[in-house]
């Protein structure tokens, strides 16, 4: 795939998929949260399966990360399931996606470059 197969501001590179189970998701809350991921900067798709309690996000890492969508589950009333193995990956997608910011950010240097002010002879 290339970057223009994706949403504006979504790059090949740095984009993650991420599944997390959630709670207090009804069909109350589920359109509109669902809604209001999905027009986030930096989302490639969301899908909530009813089923599993599942949410699957594919997002640029470089512009969004999980604890910013955890918000908006947050605001309509949903939250993260509370176990031990819902935690340890979001722990993990988020020092993931921090590193993927960190390193989108990074400019790389040369060590075959002179320093600045020599000249070459």
């Amino acid at each position: 795939m290339s970057d223009f197969e994706h949403r504006p501001g979504v790059k090949e590179a740095t984009l993650v998929v991420r599944n997390l189970r959630l709670t207090g998701v009804d069909n109350k809350n589920s359109e509109a949260l669902m809604a209001e991921i999905d027009k986030l900067f930096g989302i490639d798709g969301v899908i909530y399966n009813e089923t599993t309690g599942t949410i699957y996000l594919a997002y640029d890492a470089s512009h969004i990360n999980l604890e910013g969508i955890e918000e908006v589950i947050r605001k309509h009333g949903a939250n993260i399931h509370d176990d031990w193995w819902t935690h340890t990956k979001e722990s993990y997608y988020q020092f993931v996606d921090q590193n993927i910011k960190d390193n989108a950010e990074h400019q790389p240097q040369s060590c075959h470059k002179p320093p600045p002010g020599s000249k070459k002879n």
